[in-house]
């Protein structure tokens, strides 16, 4: 006898940062359950203003995934906000920076 009661169930995490707050919600789902579930059934998307599921970038445990992948037990799903500052600019200012410091010493 096979039916819902009888699927087995995984431990993730869904985790989302902002500058000043971090959220991680711990929840049990379905084997099977997709990225886009786990979300879902999180209640993130309900609390945080503006976060839009379709907009965002998503991955597990720091890389980029599809919102149909299938989790396993043990995952972090993790819902990335977009950049302000294109990396390789942040690093190239840091650099200028840095090099006037020691310019001047």
């Amino acid at each position: 006898m096979t039916g819902e009661r009888d699927s087995k169930q995984i431990r993730v995490e869904v985790a989302y940062a902002l500058p000043d707050q971090q959220v991680l919600l711990e929840l049990e789902v379905k084997e099977g359950t997709t990225i886009q579930q786990a979300i879902e059934c999180s209640g993130i998307l309900g609390r945080i203003p503006g976060l839009e599921l379709r907009k965002e970038r998503v991955g597990v445990f720091g890389k980029l995934a599809q919102l149909d992948t299938v989790l396993r037990d043990g995952d972090r799903v993790e819902i990335y906000r977009p950049l302000v500052v294109d990396p390789k600019e942040a690093h190239r200012g840091r650099a200028q920076r840095s090099s006037r410091r020691v310019r001047r010493s």
